[in-house]
């Protein structure tokens, strides 16, 4: 095997690790947010990227209204929601 073609393999094999690595998983973490606020519905219990807790109060295509623990509500983008502790009860 000549010297060019070592070089290149490896080049391709360092692009292959990487993809998967670093890549693949951003991607699959990426696409698991995007799913959880597309499926944010009201009541839930969220926590928004700066660490705010409350409850969905009311939702819309790009926004979103929390509701805190004193009783004030606030208005978010959706994409600032970071998690759900809690979904609705749907009783």
């Amino acid at each position: 095997m000549s010297q060019g073609t070592y070089s290149i393999l490896m080049l391709v094999l360092m692009l292959v690790i990487f993809y998967f690595l670093l890549i693949r998983p951003q991607q699959k973490r990426q696409k698991a947010v995007q799913q959880m606020q597309a499926s944010l519905e009201k009541g839930d219990k969220i926590v928004t990227i700066g660490g705010l807790h409350g409850f969905i109060d009311s939702i819309d295509e790009s926004t979103v209204v929390i509701k805190c623990g004193d009783g004030s509500r606030l208005t978010y983008e959706r994409s600032a929601i970071r998690d759900v502790l809690e979904k609705a009860n749907k009783s």
